[in-house]
């Protein structure tokens, strides 16, 4: 799509750095230039606000990618982009999920953000498809989320961290540029299990096992 539109050499395709490094390689691919924009810290999406902030003379095209389930915020993007002449793309993210799939998701979910303690649960969104259900373990950074995340699955809770290092911190990638939510974000945050399937029985062994472990989190709000 960028080389369609004549995206290329000279030009900067303003990209998030929280996950989906394809995103950045298509437009080095492109022979653009990423530019790298925070995120939102309740939605893990592209900030337009901070799209606006990088934005140069040579800016063709800002990419969003839409995370865990969150939708970015497309209508601003493209506000944005008849302001300036910009292309706007929109990334999925994570392939969809049949209907009854997503229903079921979003059920668990109320019922996890209704009864979970010491972790931050996901901010409620309309449209919210819950592809994970990513919490946020407070303290101070790596250390204390990824401990967390190690008594969680001795416990037999399977739980993952979603992105271990943003775009601009990889090889081939890394510059110097301040990104203070999209690091928060990579620090904080842990998915947890919220398959459809999952029986309350199981909910209630991810509610009682992350409820247990709050005498290892540092108050955080």
């Amino acid at each position: 799509m960028l080389r369609a539109a004549g995206v290329g050499a000279g030009d900067e395709v303003i990209v998030p750095a929280f996950g989906n490094v394809e995103v950045t390689e298509d437009v080095v691919l492109a022979g653009a230039v990423p530019v790298f924009a925070d995120i939102n810290p309740d939605t893990y999406c592209i900030d337009p606000s901070h799209v606006a902030a990088v934005l140069s003379e040579r800016t063709a095209a800002v990419v969003a990618v839409h995370r865990f389930g969150f939708r970015a915020d497309v209508a601003q993007l493209r506000e944005l982009g008849r302001k300036h002449g910009l292309l706007v793309l929109e990334e999925p993210g994570e392939s969809e999920k049949s209907y009854d799939e997503v229903a079921r998701r979003r059920a668990h979910a109320t019922y996890l953000s209704a009864r979970l303690s010491g972790v931050r649960t996901p901010v409620a969104q309309d449209g919210h498809t819950y592809q994970q259900y990513v919490v946020r373990v407070p303290g101070n950074g790596r250390p204390d989320r990824d401990a967390f995340a190690r008594v969680l699955r001795g416990k037999g809770v399977e739980c993952r961290v979603p992105v271990k290092t943003p775009v601009h911190r990889l090889p081939g990638f890394r510059c110097d540029v301040a990104l203070p939510e999209t690091e928060r974000a990579v620090d904080e945050t842990l998915a947890l299990p919220i398959e459809g399937t999952m029986t309350r029985r199981q909910l209630q062994r991810v509610v009682h096992s992350c409820n247990a472990l709050g005498g290892l989190l540092q108050p955080a709000f």
